[in-house]
Parts: structure tokens; sequence; C-alpha cells
């Protein structure tokens, strides 16, 4: 009984992202053509350079490094919050906490002597 709320809200989202998906189906354009189907953003038209243009690797591996320092980043959040309730009890949590700082920051300091993070 104590997970309802959460199914409830599970549920919910279910159906209002399904309701969006069916309205904009339904009443979405019907009549494609080039115009329409280009890419448009900040008032201008989009070009068909990037098509056949390889991209660097170095693009992906920066973009890949970005998500995984964010995510772990997150952490840092709900820790903070449960911070000041379980000090009282000992310094484990801010053990806790410097260890996986040190294990972002030892992975931080190797990805940019690998030059990972350098832009040519």
């Amino acid at each position: 009984m104590e997970y309802l709320p959460v199914l409830v809200m599970m549920a919910a989202g279910v159906c209002i992202g399904g309701a969006v998906l069916l309205i904009t189906t339904l009443l979405g354009p019907k009549n494609p053509n080039k115009t329409k189907d280009t890419p448009f953003e900040c008032g201008i038209p989009g070009f068909d350079a990037g098509k056949n243009k390889r991209v660097s690797v170095r693009f992906y591996m920066v973009a890949i490094l970005f998500l995984l320092f964010d995510v772990e980043t997150v952490f840092f959040y709900p820790w903070a919050v449960v911070y000041k309730k379980f000090i009282s009890t000992g310094n484990f949590i801010l053990l806790e906490m410097i260890s996986f700082t040190v294990v972002l920051l030892v992975g931080y300091i190797y990805v940019i002597r690998k030059g990972a993070l350098d832009w040519q």
C-alpha cells in the first residue's frame, strides 16, 4: 500500500504521455513536404552540410564524459539533504562522500591527462 502513490503517479504520467502522442497524431500536419521536413532553428533554415560530413570521435567522447560526470554529481544532492540528519551518528557519511569525490577526481584527472577533453 505504501507504493500506491508512486503507481498512481506512474499511471498518470503514462496516460498524459499517451494522450499527448494521440492528440499530436490526430491534430498534427498531414501534408508532408520538403519545407516542413527540413530542420528549422532560431529563424534560420537548416542546411544539408552535416549529412555527409563525418564527425570526430572526440565530439562523442566529450559528450559521453560530460554525461558521466554530470550523472555522478547528481548524487551530491540527496547526500546534502540527509547530511545534517546523519552527521550526529558519526562521520561515516562524510567519509563516504569524501571517498566518492576522490574517485571522481581521480577519474577526472585521468581523463584530462589522456587528453580526452582537448578540443582541436
